[in-house]
């Protein structure tokens, strides 16, 4: 009998979602726009248009939503509402996302929250949220990047000993 001891550390979180797709090649940019305003206001994890080449050389785009298997209906119901395609692929897929907290820098531009993402116990990246940042580049007049670079600088500057700033930093990104 052989016993080993050990901790785990767990580097990301595995989850399943469903995955909805729809090629469309009638509808104008405005329309497929608004479609995406409603999936992500409605609870789409992502919703997000790619361009596409379609039957007959046709220009087209590709609609994919991100859903939470329970959320998965309502979208599809949203995307047949909203756009003209007639039908609407599906599919299971797992995922795997960094642990997430926001931690909010003093900054010129004042207070702003930036995104960590984690793997066991070390960060390996960072970015500035948006809203914070477009808010305070328009009340102090000031391009965006300028804002969201400062509150990661600012985020980095707070980590002063931390021996775990090896990982890749950004003044932006997705999650």
């Amino acid at each position: 009998l052989r016993v080993m001891l050990g901790a785990t550390s767990e580097t990301t979180a595995r989850e399943r979602i469903t995955v909805l797709e729809a090629s469309i090649d009638d509808a104008t940019p405005e329309v497929l726009g608004y479609a995406i305003e409603r999936l992500l206001k409605a609870g789409a994890l992502e919703a997000y248009c790619v361009p596409i080449q379609m039957k007959k050389s046709r220009p087209g785009s590709l609609l994919t939503v991100l859903a939470d298997p329970p959320t998965a209906d309502a979208l599809e119901s949203i995307v047949f509402l909203e756009t003209p395609t007639l039908g609407v692929r599906r599919h299971e897929m797992s995922r795997s996302t960094l642990a997430r907290r926001v931690e909010t820098v003093e900054t010129r531009f004042g207070p702003i929250g930036v995104k960590i993402g984690s793997t066991g116990d070390r960060d390996v990246t960072a970015a500035a949220e948006y809203e914070d940042c477009r808010t305070a580049a328009e009340r102090a007049e000031v391009p965006l990047r300028e804002v969201m670079t400062e509150a990661v600088e600012s985020w980095r500057r707070g980590r002063s000993g931390d021996d775990s700033s090896d990982g890749c930093w950004g003044a932006a990104g997705n999650a």
